[in-house]
């Protein structure tokens, strides 16, 4: 079972552990001023992740909108066979 819809087991583990350091570094420094440091460093890491998951539905998108075109040239083939061989 995946832990995230669109996501290898690396990207898992990525995940997991940015949010898990993110929660360490607020325990240790507190919410003090390098509160803003400390969020900006997560957001960085998580905008490729997310990116990775846009991707990949949209790979998933296209590979769905080929396998479509792909049944439908091959039916029109087969029919474009059987014409030939009647007409002929």
């Amino acid at each position: 079972m995946k832990l995230f819809k669109f996501s290898d087991p690396g990207t898992s583990v990525v995940i997991l552990l940015t949010v898990g350091l993110f929660s360490l570094s607020l325990v240790v420094k507190g919410f003090t001023h390098e509160l803003f440091l400390e969020a900006s460093v997560f957001l960085v890491s998580v905008k490729p992740i997310l990116m990775t998951g846009k991707n990949a539905a949209s790979e998933e998108r296209i590979e769905r909108r080929l396998n479509q075109i792909k049944e439908l040239l091959g039916a029109h083939g087969t029919r474009a066979i059987g014409k030939e061989n009647i007409g002929g």
